[in-house]
Formats: C-alpha cells, structure tokens, sequence
C-alpha cells in the first residue's frame, strides 16, 4: 500500500476509534449517554452503535425534523453542522473520517471479480438524492418518523442494531420483522461491498448526497492545476469513483489520482489558501 494511501487508512482506523471509544458499551449492551451524546460527529456512525459517544448527524436531522414544535427548533442545529462540516470538509468527511466507508474500502480487497463504474453505475449515483429527500427529509416532515434510519441505514444495523442484539436479552426480546429486513438489506450491501467499490457511499448514502453539494466551496480536498492540466482523463479512469472530473459531486478526496497524473497537476487545497498546484513529478 502506498504512503499517501496508508496514512489514509490510519486516519480513517483512528476516527472510527475516537467515534466508538466506549468499549464498555460493547460488553454491557448499553448505549453511552454522557455529554458528548449530544454532539454530532461528521462521519455516518450511528448514535446507537454502543461504542458510540457521538451523535450520527443524519440521525439527528431526521431525529429533529420528526419532533415536537419547541424542539424542532434544534434542527438549526444540526443543519448549521452539515453545513459547518460541509464548507471546511465537503466530502473530504466520506473519504478520511467515515467508518462504515472505511469498512467498505476493506471489503473490496478481497480478491473477487469487480463490477467497474460504467454509465449505469453513474445513473444510480442520482439514488442517494432521491432518499436524501424522501427518507431522510419528507417522511420525517410529514409522518415524523425516521425513514432512513428505519428502513435502510445499514450503519446502524452492524453497529447498534446487531451488537445490543447479542448483548442485551431485553433487546433481543423485542426483535421483529423490521430488524430482519433491515439486518438482510446490510448483509447484501456488505457483500455487494466486495464487488462494487464503495457500493452504498457512491448509491445509498445521504450524508454523502449532502455533503456533495459544497464540492464546489469546500476548503480542503483535492483540486486541479489547469495551468498544468493537459485533460489526458488518467485522473478520472483511474478513480473508482462515479466521478467526471477531480473535485466534483462524487469525489471523495482521497487523494489518490495525484499517483496517476503525468504531470502532476493535482494537489491538496488547504483552507483559505489554494494550494491546488499539484505536485512536481520527479
């Protein structure tokens, strides 16, 4: 694994980390409910996850668009924190600080057939704006429950819904049919994981469709040099990535198409500074 890549990794191991730093909650079956609960971390990591001293902020929009009128009033809140993490990270967040994008980069190492992007596969990178806006927004607006959390979120069945499972008799106790379908859905993007890289960040997730949208104003990520640019399109086959371009809705600023530049025309931009150079190439 290359340098840039590794440390990657090691941030992405650290983050998830610092996210479910309560390793009790693993062996007792019981969430953490200290004063951190109530922020909300960047990455998609859910707020029932027993590990989880944080807040998942997709949770918590959806939690606070379904509640009461005088409590409604934190959903400023929350978007004022997608909106924060938004400008200064963009999806940056997806590519550095999300566990469950991390567990899916994983699953793809195993040595099986690869489905690669394709024109099919950037049509259903539209998906996530559709739940975006119907699960996540309408739903909760209109029926005030959670629909992404509740149907589809396949982060919060692997990391709250299955361990409080195995930990908690009560919990146990309770489970139904909804908990099956949800538990089905997250096995089949886990091994859909395998195959199609990144499959529910680039088709399913949210957060990301959110965070697309500062591609264009976020202050760290990866951007182009068009003084070095020749436009050969290295940079956007070797991403597997629905991206058309570095930077763009789909781009998860990984960093790692700066290796397949011939003149390295792409670097890293830093905030209030455009540092979008590129590397030279030695």
């Amino acid at each position: 694994m290359k340098t840039q890549a590794f440390r990657r990794k090691l941030l992405q191991l650290g983050t998830a980390a610092i996210y479910n730093s309560n390793l009790s909650g693993f062996t007792e079956g019981r969430l953490y409910k200290g004063v951190s609960k109530g922020l909300c971390v960047p990455g998609l990591n859910c707020y029932s996850c027993p590990g989880a001293v944080g807040a998942c902020p997709l949770g918590s929009l959806q939690g606070m668009l379904t509640a009461n009128a005088e409590k409604k009033k934190a959903v400023f809140y929350v978007i004022g924190l997608l909106v924060l993490f938004g400008l200064l990270l963009g999806r940056a967040v997806c590519g550095f600080l999300c566990p469950f994008g991390l567990l899916q980069e994983l699953l793809y190492r195993i040595p099986v057939p690869k489905v690669k992007k394709n024109r099919f596969t950037r049509t259903l990178s539209w998906v996530k704006y559709i739940l975006l806006a119907i699960l996540v927004i309408a739903v909760p607006l209109i029926y005030a429950f959670p629909g992404f959390c509740r149907y589809i979120c396949p982060a919060g069945t692997l990391e709250g819904g299955v361990p409080l499972a195995l930990t908690n008799e009560s919990i146990r106790a309770a489970i139904g049919t909804m908990f099956w379908w949800k538990l089905g859905l997250a096995l089949s993007i886990v091994i859909a994981a395998m195959f199609i890289y990144r499959v529910f960040c680039r088709f399913l997730c949210p957060l990301g469709a959110i965070y697309s949208l500062f591609s264009r104003v976020a202050l760290t990520g990866v951007s182009v040099n068009e003084d070095k640019c020749v436009h050969c399109g290295a940079c956007v086959r070797a991403c597997p990535m629905d991206i058309r371009r570095v930077g763009d809705r789909e781009c998860i600023h990984c960093g790692d198409c700066m290796d397949s530049c011939p003149t390295g025309a792409i670097g890293w931009k830093y905030p209030f500074k455009n540092c979008g150079k590129g590397r030279e190439k030695v």
